[in-house]
Order: structure tokens, then C-alpha cells, then sequence
């Protein structure tokens, strides 16, 4: 077994890691953690969770441990050792858990009237989340908890409506502590239920060798047509995104090979790095995971997970036609050669060796589908997966050894996103005791003078900013909490506002200056990092369109009858190929500027569900594809005559 302690769990390790690389007992140690945590919430899914404080203060109790004994304070303390300093932090974060675990029947009881030792411990935990999510997330979600305990602390120092009584360290600190409302909140009950899982089942198929199967079948099926490379990027990151929670995880690892063979047929390296960019952030919207959102989504919406991954389906289905729209353009625009037969794996020999790894996949969606709760769902996924994996090629099989090691990486993975949901709840928690959600709410009710339009521009505005630097699951929460209740007041449905919230605090890693995605894209295409950047936000353009859509036309989300859904889900598929032709500048041929701007215009007239405004769009596209064909016929002509 490897005593490199994996950056997550993806076969690709990001450059740089922070983390440690352990040996000797040390190692042992954390492995042994790591292997424990696994065995619990294997043992929840399989018998039942606890209740929600029990299960919470276990899943942190391992998480923050862990998080505190290979993550270094910084980058200059040694990194083959843990410091003394972490051991007495790890110890602190044990004491605060297991006080829960031990005495919750008797802080139960005393609710609302905390003794010293609450606060205390209390003051203690909050000061460890935050440090900790500072190792493992950098400072951008540890400036936003340390910005909303000030506001809790200092409301009456706030003008107008954001103004508030101020909260006594007190009462903060038992409540942040003590209760499901702040750090073991919901984000942290859903790590410690549904996200673990779904990292150790993408821990189980990384080690299995489903990720590079993933990446031998998109090649082997997009691979000789025009752009080949390119889509094989598009959809290997659609693929990996399936169990990737981290748009630049999913960037390292398709990018590792996609991006140098994009290079090699012709793309330039701005728009290769680009390409994986914009399509491992669009993993993040890809059902079923979704980035570890849908989970949380589901929770705050109170409906079934299954709900999420229908309405989430389209949406995400039209970012990725997009792209790989883009993609088959540029190609066409720069008279990119097809790449041969001999370069390229054979579909048929990549499914005949790795067909099994698809049957986890296939069995999760299927047992989701048929009313399992995501627990069990992923619970069966994973014994499927030990099965399937002894039908196939001896490198595939799940013996016990790599078990184990898929169990110590899918422990390790789930610690960031574990930080991340902690460190949320501190947020949630302020919101939640101050009120600032409904002041938010009025603010851009106010702002936006009740204009729906305006008032999405400001929300767009907002979660792009929130998530700049801030890992999929926490930016969903805070944007979400701040700002779809006000979306909702507006009329927009809860579904439809929390998506909206969802897809542009995902955009924010291909959104410069703050773009880890296209950063992590451009280290290995080895191109400029802001003109990767800029380049990826103009490949992910129809990612800023498709939210409004959505928002106005329901059918997108799959409600609605199967007519409308069809005509709404047909003629947006059309213009989305059209908004990808407009700004490449190609469609069978070379446009002009007035067939340049029918094609950019068809987007944003469907947007609104009128069937007139829909009419004109298509018939925008079919009168350029005529126009099109008209030239190429001439041109044909012309060079026959010649």
C-alpha cells in the first residue's frame, strides 16, 4: 500500500498539494483514521444513520482529525512529519466532538442556558473549523466566516436594514457549537451522510480504473470526428464529473490528456486549456453528483434526490452541447485534419475490457430512479462495483488490498469538502441567528425596484463573486441562503432559483481574476493563465445563459407536458448550437457579421416561452444553415468552372 497520503481521491494528484506525505506510524495512524471513518459511514448506509448530532460529531470527529495531521500550518513547515503544534489541535477538535457524543443527552436539557465550558469549547471550535479550512481551502471561505462572526458581533455598528441587536460571544459561540443551526448544521449533515459516500464510491471506481476508461471510451468515440480531441475532453469531463467534486480535480485529470493531444491536432494551447476548463467546471452541474450540491439541494428544498438530478438533466446536457459545439466550429474554422484510425483506441476493445465499470454508474441511477434514498443508492453502487470488478481484467479487480487503499482515499477526499461544509455552517449560522437572510432579500428586492431581470442580474452578480475561491458545496450554500428567497419572492420557483444560484457560483472558477479551473487548465497546457481564463469564459457563454432560460422557461426543468417539454427543449438545443456558431465565427462555412449576429441572437429569444419569439429564433437558424448552403454550393461551382 502507498504511504503517499493522495491529494483526493482521482488517480491525478493536482500540483503542488499541501498535503503531507507520511511514513512509519505516522502514516499507520492516519491511514488507520482514515479506514475507520470509511467503516462507519459504511456501517451507517448499510444499518441506518444516527441521530443527527451523533452522526455529525463522529463524521467531524474523523474528518477534523485527519484534516489537522496532513495539512501543515503552511507550506514552509516540513511536510514529512506532523507538527507538535497539530497534535494539540487534533487532540482539541477530539475533546469538542466527543463532549457531544458523551454529554448530548445533558446538553439537550440545557438548551438556551449554556454553561462555561459550552462556550468555551464552543469559542475553541469555531477557532479550529475556520483554521482548518484555511489548510485545506486557502482563505477565501475563512474570510467569509471570520466576516460574518464581525457582523454578529458588531450588528448595531451596521447601517440601515443590515443593522441588528449584536450577538454576545456568549450566546454565539453555544449556538455555533451546540446546536444543528451552525457548524454541525445542515451542510455538515449532509457530508456526514450522503457527500462521504459518493467520494469513497469515486474513490472505489479511481482505483478500479474507471477513470482512465472513462477517458479511453470519450476518445475512442468522438476522437475521428471533426475536433475529435476536443469533444473527448468535452465528454470525459462530463464523465468524470460523475464522481469528481471539484471542477480543478476533474481539470488534472482529463486535462493530463486531453489537453497535450488537442495541441498535437491543432488547437492552440489558450483554447485547449480552456476547453477542460469550462467542461470540468460544467461536471459540477452534472447530474447525477453535481458537485455534492444536489445533496444539500435536496435538503433545503425538501424533496427527493431524484427531483434534483430530472430538473438538473437538461440544463447541464445543454452547457455540454455548447461546448462541444464549440469545439466542432473551431475546428471546422481552422480546416483541422481528422485524426487516423491508428492513433486512436478502438470503441469496441475499450467496452469489451471495461464494460463492467459502467454497471456501478448504471446501478446507482437506476436504484436512485426507483425511490432509494442516496444512501442506499451508493451503499449497493459500491458492493456492485468490489463485484463487477472481477468480471474484467486483472488490473480492475478490487482485491482487499486495494480496497483498503480505495477506503484511506475516499476518507482523505472527503475531508476539504467535510472543512468546507463546516466552515459553511458558520455562515448559515450568523444568517440564521441575525436575520441578515431576509435584509439580503429585501436589499435586492429594493435594488431591483421588484424587475425580475435586474434583480437576476444582481443575483448572477453576487454568486459569481461568493464562490470566486470557494469549493461547489460551499458556494451553493451561502448564495443560496443569501439569495434565493429573494428570487423566490419575485415569483420564481425554489427549484429554478436555487439552480440559478448553483450554476453561477460554479462559473466563478472559469470567471477571471479568481479562476482556479482555467489556472490549473493553463499549468498544463502551458499557456497564459488570464488569456486561458478569458478564453474559458467565452467557451462556457451559454453556462450564462442557460439560468435565465430555465428561470423563465419551466420546461427546461422538465415540467410541464412532454409537448412543451419537447418544443421548449428542441428549439433551445438549436439556439444553443447557434449561440456556439456565432462567437467561433463558423457554421458549414466562414459567416459574415449579419449571419454572425441572427446566430448570437437566437439564444435570447428564447429565453421567454413565447412561441412567436421561438418561431423567429429557429427561423433565424434555418435561414442561415440555407444561406450557408447556398454558399458552398457557389463556391463548389465556382472552383468546378475554375
Amino acid at each position: 500500500m502507498s504511504e503517499e497520503i493522495l491529494k483526493n481521491p482521482l488517480p491525478v494528484e493536482e500540483p503542488d498539494s499541501k498535503k503531507r506525505t507520511l511514513t512509519g506510524w505516522q502514516y499507520t495512524l492516519v491511514a488507520g483514521l482514515a479506514l475507520a471513518a470509511s467503516s462507519f459511514h459504511l456501517y451507517t448506509a448499510a444499518f441506518g444513520l444516527f441521530a443527527a448530532m451523533y452522526q455529525r460529531s463522529v463524521h467531524w470527529l474523523f474528518m477534523g482529525v485527519i484534516l489537522f495531521l496532513i495539512y501543515p500550518a503552511s507550506k514552509n513547515r516540513p511536510k514529512d512529519r506532523i507538527d507538535p503544534l497539530d497534535w494539540v489541535l487534533a487532540i482539541l477538535l477530539a475533546i469538542g466532538c466527543l463532549n457531544i457524543l458523551l454529554n448530548w443527552q445533558e446538553i439537550a436539557i440545557r438548551q438556551g442556558a449554556p454553561i462555561a465550558s459550552d462556550v468555551y469549547l464552543g469559542v475553541i471550535m469555531v477557532v479550529l473549523v475556520i483554521e482548518g479550512t484555511r489548510r485545506a481551502m486557502g482563505w477565501p471561505l475563512p474570510i467569509m466566516a471570520i466576516i460574518s462572526l464581525l457582523y454578529a458581533f458588531f450588528g448595531p455598528y451596521f447601517p440601515g436594514i443590515l443593522a441588528h441587536g449584536g450577538i454576545p460571544i456568549g450566546e454565539l459561540a453555544p449556538f455555533q457549537y451546540l446546536r444543528t443551526d451552525g457548524i454541525f448544521g445542515v451542510p455538515l449533515g449532509v457530508s456526514a451522510s450522503f457527500i462521504f459516500l459518493f467520494v469513497l464510491f469515486g474513490a472505489f471506481l479511481s482505483t478500479s480504473g474507471a477513470g482512465q476508461f472513462f477517458i479511453d471510451l470519450a476518445v475512442a468515440l468522438t476522437g475521428r470526428s471533426q475536433g475529435g480531441p476536443g469533444k473527448a475532453a468535452v465528454v470525459s469531463s462530463a464523465l468524470m464529473g460523475t464522481v469528481s467534486g471539484s471542477s480543478c480535480a476533474n481539470t488534472v485529470t482529463t486535462g493530463a490528456f486531453t489537453i497535450p493531444l488537442m495541441k498535437q491536432s491543432g488547437y492552440r494551447s489558450e483554447f485547449a486549456g480552456a476547453i477542460v476548463a469550462a467542461a470540468s467546471t460544467g461536471g459540477q452541474v452534472m447530474p447525477p453528483v453535481m458537485g455534492a450540491a444536489a445533496f444539500i439541494m435536496a435538503q433545503f428544498l425538501g424533496i427527493s434526490y431524484w427531483e434534483i438530478v430530472v430538473a438538473a438533466a437538461i440544463p447541464a446536457t445543454l452547457y455540454f452541447v455548447s461546448i462541444m459545439a464549440m469545439v466542432h466550429f473551431r475546428a471546422g474554422k481552422i480546416g483541422m485534419k481528422r485524426l487516423s484510425g491508428e492513433d486512436l483506441p478502438k470503441a469496441g476493445k475499450v467496452l469489451k475490457e471495461g464494460w463492467h465499470l459502467l454497471i456501478p454508474i448504471i446501478t446507482l441511477i437506476a436504484f436512485l430512479a426507483t425511490g432509494y434514498s442516496p444512501v442506499k443508492a451508493v451503499f449497493w453502487s459500491i458492493v456492485f462495483l468490489i463485484g463487477c470488478s472481477w468480471i474484467g481484467k486483472k488490473e480492475h479487480r478490487m482485491t482487499p488490498r486495494r480496497i483498503l487503499q480505495a477506503m484511506i482515499d475516499g476518507a482523505i477526499g472527503a475531508v476539504d469538502v467535510a472543512a468546507a461544509c463546516a466552515c459553511s455552517g458558520i455562515v448559515i449560522g450568523v444568517i440564521g441567528i441575525t436575520g441578515v437572510g431576509l435584509a439580503f432579500s429585501s436589499f435586492v428586492l429594493s435594488l431591483s425596484h421588484g424587475i425580475l431581470p435586474l434583480a437576476l442580474m444582481l443575483t448572477m452578480v453576487g454568486s459569481i463573486i461568493l464562490g470566486m475561491g470557494v469549493p461547489t458545496t460551499a458556494q451553493y450554500i451561502i448564495t443560496s441562503t443569501l439569495a434565493a428567497p429573494a428570487l423566490a419572492e419575485m415569483g420564481v420557483p425554489m427549484m429554478a432559483a436555487h439552480l440559478f444560484c448553483l450554476y453561477f457560483g460554479v462559473l466563478a472558477d472559469v470567471t477571471p481574476p479568481v479562476a482556479l479551473a482555467t489556472y490549473a487548465a493553463s499549468g498544463i497546457a502551458k499557456s497564459n493563465p488570464m488569456k486561458t481564463g478569458f478564453t474559458a469564459l467565452v467557451v462556457a457563454v451559454a453556462g450564462f445563459l442557460v439560468p435565465y432560460m430555465f428561470v423563465y422557461n419551466h420546461y427546461l426543468l422538465f415540467q410541464g407536458n412532454i409537448f412543451q417539454i419537447a418544443i421548449g427543449c428542441g428549439s433551445a438545443f438549436l439556439c444553443i448550437i447557434g449561440l456556439a456558431s456565432g462567437v467561433q465565427g463558423y457554421f458549414l462555412t466562414h459567416i459574415n457579421i449579419v449571419e454572425r449576429a441572427a446566430l448570437l441572437a437566437t439564444p435570447f429569444l428564447i429565453i421567454a416561452p413565447y412561441m412567436t419569439a421561438n418561431l423567429v429564433a429557429v427561423g433565424l437558424m434555418v435561414a442561415v444553415f440555407m444561406f450557408q448552403k447556398l454558399k458552398l454550393s457557389r463556391a463548389a461551382q465556382l472552383s468546378s468552372d475554375g
